[in-house]
C-alpha cells in the first residue's frame, strides 16, 4: 500500500506540475476609476519627479513629499465621505487642491513654483508613464 500511495502522490505532482506548466499564468491587471482611492505611492513618485525635474534640495523634497501625502490622504478621506462627482465633494476637492497648492508655493519659493507652473505638463507626461 505504501508504494501505491507514493505512486498516486508522484501522479498527482506530475499531473499538477504538467497541467500548470501548459497554461500561462493569468494576468491580473488593477483598474482604477477616477472614484478608485489614490495609491499612497502617488504621493512618494510624484515627489520624485518633481525633485528630479526641478532640481530641489533634499529639504524641499521631504517637505514636497509630506504635502503631498497628507494631500493623498485627505483626497481619498473625502472621497469615502461623498458621493462621487457631488457638488460637496467637488467643493472639497477644490479646498484640498487650493491648500495644497499654498503650501507647496511657500515650500518652493516664488521662482520654483513658478518653475512647476511651466513644467506641470512634463511633470504630469512622466507621472503617466510611470503608470504603465
Amino acid at each position: 500500500m505504501p508504494s501505491l500511495r507514493l505512486a498516486a502522490a508522484l501522479l498527482l505532482s506530475l499531473f499538477v506540475l504538467t497541467d500548470c506548466a501548459r497554461r500561462p499564468a493569468p494576468v491580473v491587471e488593477t483598474v482604477r476609476t477616477e472614484d478608485s482611492p489614490t495609491p499612497p505611492a502617488a504621493a512618494r513618485d510624484l515627489a520624485d519627479v518633481m525633485a528630479s525635474t526641478l532640481s530641489l534640495s533634499p529639504e524641499q523634497t521631504t517637505k514636497v513629499r509630506s504635502i503631498l501625502a497628507n494631500t493623498v490622504a485627505e483626497v481619498n478621506a473625502a472621497r469615502q465621505k461623498h458621493p462621487p462627482k457631488s457638488a460637496p465633494l467637488m467643493t472639497e476637492l477644490k479646498r484640498i487642491n487650493a491648500s495644497s497648492e499654498a503650501q507647496l508655493k511657500q515650500t518652493l519659493g516664488a521662482v520654483k513654483y513658478k518653475e512647476f507652473q511651466a513644467k506641470k505638463k512634463q511633470i504630469q507626461t512622466e507621472m503617466q508613464q510611470r503608470a504603465r
